[in-house]
């Protein structure tokens, strides 16, 4: 992979800290700590002090090196953003010509796992093109390794140049306008980037509790997320499969209420597992004051056979049984796809309508629109989609 190809590595850091990176650079803790930089920190303490103890191939410890990913969307940023708010956390972008130094080191995950190799700048070059398809993942679990891997590092010692620094990315317009005062006459693209953030990069409110939105359904913080699914136990495609990878407990679930021919049209079946959604996602996780939050799914079926088009009628069904059964199940919030559009080749606007009636409850409520087509303004409106 040739630093042509790669445009940019990445450094998360709070807003305050802007000015005294834009003058100083990106420092290894090492030098903040040597020059008593007065900074606002965002990793962990405790964390930040295990790297001390690991050292590269030069027999430098981590501690004296700066370190930025190639992938910021990562565990390292969830976690950030639940402790310190996406209105206080910028990612920098800094210029991928730093790959071009003969001092760095690559890392092939989080440097400070153990199960990660430090490389040498020629041999973590050489592994960079096989370490891609795990950079570029939008998704992780610790059991696969990717929870890892994705976390990979550049590490830089001493000091990233602040001229290297290209752009900033943040979460949404209220925190460019905060950039903006920090870089004074510096000459920085400031890029709103809610996915980034593991947000929404569109989001329409219809009621005060009942939003459509566009996003990754499986980081939108719902209690409850909704599952498509098929009566017969195939997790194929879609949402359905990377559930079955990312979640394997929720696949074994499925194959069981299948089996036993307790999952049927019209009547989704909800699994409320123990286990944090966070703790799966998050880097160094027991940190988080939620941390015991817990995910549930709602496998719901939009067809017998997967082979089938989805039943607008069975759906209709199960959205009754949502609003009939939502409260004694103790659902609190409820991320749902567009039930039966896109694979299942019905039509939004056929499904947002019904969607929106059955589900303009007393809870948070958010439909991810189908991704599959780009839809006219008018199928998103209040006045098409609540009548």
């Amino acid at each position: 992979m040739s630093t042509k190809r790669l445009k940019e590595l990445c450094y998360i850091t709070h807003v305050n800290n802007i000015p005294s990176i834009l003058r100083r650079g990106i420092l290894s803790h090492a030098q903040v700590a040597a020059e008593k930089i007065d900074y606002t920190r965002v990793y962990d303490e405790g964390i930040v002090q295990n790297r001390k103890s690991i050292l590269t191939p030069g027999g430098k410890s981590l501690w004296e090196f700066a370190n930025v990913y190639f992938q910021p969307r990562n565990p390292m940023l969830y976690r950030v953003k639940h402790e310190k708010s996406v209105d206080n956390i910028v990612v920098l972008a800094v210029k991928a010509d730093i790959l071009n130094r003969s001092d760095i080191f690559i890392s092939t995950g989080n440097a400070a796992n153990y199960a990660t190799e430090i490389l040498l700048r020629e041999e973590g070059m050489k592994r960079l093109p096989e370490m891609k398809k795990y950079i570029n993942k939008t998704w992780w679990t610790e059991e696969m390794g990717t929870k890892r891997k994705i976390m990979a590092e550049c590490l830089v010692p001493d000091q990233i140049p602040p001229e290297m620094i290209q752009s900033v990315y943040v979460a949404n317009h209220t925190v460019a306008e905060t950039v903006k005062q920090h870089i004074g006459r510096r000459k920085l693209s400031i890029i709103p980037e809610p996915n980034m953030f593991f947000l929404p990069s569109r989001q329409i409110r219809l009621t005060p509790n009942l939003s459509i939105v566009e996003g990754d359904m499986f980081f939108s913080g719902m209690q409850t997320l909704t599952i498509s699914v098929n009566t017969v136990g195939v997790m194929g495609k879609g949402l359905a499969s990377r559930a079955k990878y990312q979640f394997p407990d929720a696949y074994v679930v499925y194959q069981d209420v299948c089996r036993n021919k307790i999952l049927k049209m019209g009547k989704p079946y909800l699994y409320k597992r123990e286990s944090s959604f966070d703790y799966q996602l998050a880097d160094q996780p027991s940190s988080l004051s939620h941390i015991n939050r817990e995910t549930w799914f709602l496998l719901f079926p939009t067809k017998r056979h997967w082979r089938e088009k989805s039943d607008i009628q069975g759906i209709e069904h199960g959205l009754q049984w949502i609003r009939d059964n939502y409260k004694q199940e103790g659902i609190t919030s409820l991320a749902v796809p567009a039930l039966g559009c896109g694979l299942g080749q019905l039509k939004w606007k056929d499904v947002g309508p019904l969607m929106c009636r059955y589900l303009n409850l007393d809870i948070p409520i958010r439909i991810h629109l189908p991704l599959e087509e780009k839809l006219p303004q008018n199928l998103l409106s209040r006045e098409f989609l609540i009548k």
